[in-house]
Formats: C-alpha cells, sequence, structure tokens
C-alpha cells in the first residue's frame, strides 16, 4: 500500500455502491494486504465503458473491502474506511469525477461540527 495514493472519486458508482457523496480508496497490489478474517462476497459492476469490475464486500455486514484488480489496473483498490491503518493514510493526493462531485462537497468545512454523537 502506497500511503501517498490515496485518492477521493466522485463518481456515480462509487456515490452510489457507498451510499455517500464521495469513496476514498488506496491501490495495493496483490499479496501486499491480507483480510484478517472471513471471505468477502463479490458483485460485479459493469461501468458505463462495458467493463466488469468486481467488488468485494462482507458477506455478514456489507461493508465495502476492495475492487478487484481489472484488465486496465492490476492493483486492487482498497476502500479506506475497512483499513485498520486507515489513521495513518492520506490525506488524498488526487481526487477523481470531479465533474460528478456533489456541489456541497466543497463547502463542508463551513459546516457546523460535532465531536461525537450523543
Amino acid at each position: 500500500m502506497d500511503p501517498c495514493a490515496v485518492q477521493v472519486c466522485h463518481c456515480l458508482d462509487c456515490q452510489t455502491l457507498t451510499g455517500s457523496a464521495f469513496r476514498v480508496t488506496v491501490p495495493a497490489p496483490p499479496g501486499s494486504f491480507r483480510l484478517i478474517r472471513g471471505e468477502p462476497r463479490i458483485y460485479i459492476k459493469i461501468a458505463d465503458s462495458g467493463s466488469r469490475r468486481g467488488h468485494a464486500f462482507c458477506g455478514d455486514c456489507g461493508a465495502p473491502v476492495y475492487r478487484q484488480p481489472t484488465d486496465n489496473n492490476p492493483n486492487y483498490s482498497l476502500r479506506l474506511g475497512g483499513l485498520d491503518q486507515r489513521a495513518k493514510l492520506g490525506p488524498p493526493k488526487r481526487q477523481i469525477w470531479t465533474k460528478r462531485r456533489l456541489p456541497w462537497v466543497t463547502a463542508l468545512l463551513e459546516v457546523p461540527e460535532v465531536e461525537a454523537q450523543v
């Protein structure tokens, strides 16, 4: 895993598959990470380009885990929220699909904060 390769994706697939405004990922070559327990289930998503992409998720809780390597990308795309080391990675160095970014994302620093939910 390269901590300098963390990126944010604003594409519609990432918004839909996360149920959020964007997805944060880090690439990882095969063999460079290990699952601590369980065997993920795979959902095959067909992109607008026709490319088939396998998205792994936890079969118990549904949490996204990674995107499998593809013909044009030999790396896994690890989902940052599922990594124990997530606080050590980042900040993101790149944003992609910004034409799909929700307009309010850039204004989050102006939104009032609450440190924990009560």
